[in-house]
């Protein structure tokens, strides 16, 4: 059997972690056995649904590296094909017209309540209705004998009694298919053999093997992974921070770390934290995937951002801070090959956001001090230190980190300082603040032309607080 999963978000918002993670879950499931993986877009609720929810998930799938091989699909193009299914399963018998009011059905409801029932359609109109009036719906005709069992790869076998379920509508009054109808049409028609999705729709799932059998369709696998909660325990939500992927890219996280952490949110592999996409492609099982829910944890997320950082190739690092830079005004080209700007920063630097803010010196001029360091190491006489700096690397011949070393070894003996308060205010002078990599390094990556400026700047603001 070929396997075909699928990833299915309603473009109502933005693309959050969960739907990010079965995204992941169906993708790895996928590739690890040669299959293929589809995104179908279930764009049905027309008052909810919009083109920016849309491009937005089509954006986070493409941040996160994870390709689709068919799709996306767009079910509002395929209303007419939901319609033919309704009129097979009508002209089978197996759908029906009902013609309840909201208002009969919500007095039934309220009786149903009342008597501490379970609320649910008691089947006035499944065996036809004379001299109907008013709107009507079509509801699918649920078996009333016998059991659904689900061997779900994730929750292990799950029993549900028919009797259970109520005849659901399939077409709303204006005769647009309901999601359960949709969602089984789809699945039938793209040949998906695994439904890889959260726990939240395991009720559905019994209605809609239902519909499939009524169908003659193969049935697929089910795996339903358990949802993600905040750490106050309730379901992850805006109000637990970031929720949305785009938004993990604004606040500076690579990709790769994002995977990484939800890959691990609820499946493990022995007590390996890193993993690589082809480690997760070939380790990743959905019968390891735990059955209870897994809790979000933002500093967990934060040490493996870093891991990433410090650890991948510069060169792809660089190419997701360049977009950082571009968010902050810079162009990246006016100063060091941003993979050697990421060499320097990548130890000290957790986020993109922290790395492109503390790399900007690299690149602009800075208009100030700050304040606390220009205190403690622009203090009088070390304009005649950065004098004698000044000198020693106008007349250095190749401008690389170990002859500038040197240089800084060099003033600080002839100065007979140590070497805290040449190095300290040099960078003070070049960066703007007492805060940098290695010297040697900060002034490699900044350049001859920038480093002198620089100090002849400092200089000139030493000698101004010294005359005022």
């Amino acid at each position: 059997m070929s396997i075909r999963t699928r990833f299915a978000p309603s473009p109502t918002g933005y693309l959050h972690v969960g739907g990010a993670r079965t995204a992941l879950f169906s993708w790895l499931y996928a590739r690890k056995h040669g299959g293929k993986f589809i995104l179908r877009i279930e764009d049905t609720d027309l008052e909810r649904s919009s083109q920016e929810s849309v491009n937005a998930i089509l954006e986070g799938m493409t941040w996160l590296g994870l390709e689709y091989d068919e799709g996306p699909f767009y079910q509002t193009h395929r209303f007419d094909r939901y319609k033919e299914v309704i009129q097979q399963l009508l002209a089978q018998g197996d759908a029906y017209y009902c013609y309840c009011s909201r208002e009969e059905l919500e007095v039934l409801r309220e009786q149903q309540m009342a008597n501490k029932e379970k609320p649910r359609y008691n089947g006035k109109c499944r065996d036809g209705v004379e001299n109907p009036q008013g709107e009507r719906v079509v509801r699918f005709k649920n078996p009333e004998q016998g059991e659904v069992i689900i061997d779900d790869l994730v929750k292990g076998r799950i029993v549900v009694a028919n009797k259970e379920l109520d005849d659901l509508i399939i077409a709303r009054s204006d005769g647009t298919p309901t999601y359960n109808l949709t969602v089984v049409v789809d699945d039938m028609d793209m040949g998906v053999t695994h439904v890889i999705r959260g726990d939240d729709h395991v009720n559905n799932t019994p209605r809609q093997i239902n519909i499939l059998k009524a169908l003659g369709a193969q049935l697929p696998v089910y795996a339903h992974v358990p949802m993600i909660l905040g750490s106050d325990g309730a379901r992850l939500s805006k109000r637990h921070g970031a929720v949305s992927v785009m938004q993990y890219r604004n606040d500076g996280y690579l990709p790769e770390a994002l995977l990484n952490y939800l890959v691990r949110l609820g499946w493990s592999h022995g007590d390996q934290e890193l993993f690589s996409l082809e480690e997760m492609v070939a380790l990743f099982e959905l019968e390891k995937v735990n059955v209870s829910a897994s809790t979000f944890n933002t500093e967990k997320l934060l040490w493996l951002n870093h891991q990433y950082i410090m650890n991948s190739d510069p060169a792809h690092v660089s190419r997701h801070l360049a977009w950082h830079m571009g968010e902050r005004g810079i162009d990246p080209t006016t100063g060091p090959v941003l993979a050697d700007v990421v060499k320097a920063q990548r130890e000290r630097c957790k986020t993109l956001v922290d790395m492109a803010a503390e790399s900007e010196y690299f690149y602009k001029d800075f208009d100030g001090y700050e304040e606390k360091a220009a205190k403690k190491n622009f203090k009088a006489g070390v304009d005649d230190v950065l004098q004698h700096l000044l000198m020693q690397f106008s007349a250095i011949g190749d401008w690389e980190a170990s002859g500038l070393h040197q240089v800084v070894l060099d003033s600080a003996e002839q100065l007979q300082l140590n070497l805290g308060k040449v190095a300290q205010p040099l960078r003070v002078a070049v960066c703007g603040s007492g805060v940098s990599p290695a010297i040697d390094v900060t002034l490699a990556l900044l350049g001859r032309e920038k480093t002198l400026n620089r100090i002849e700047r400092a200089i000139g603001y030493i000698k101004n607080l010294e005359n005022s």
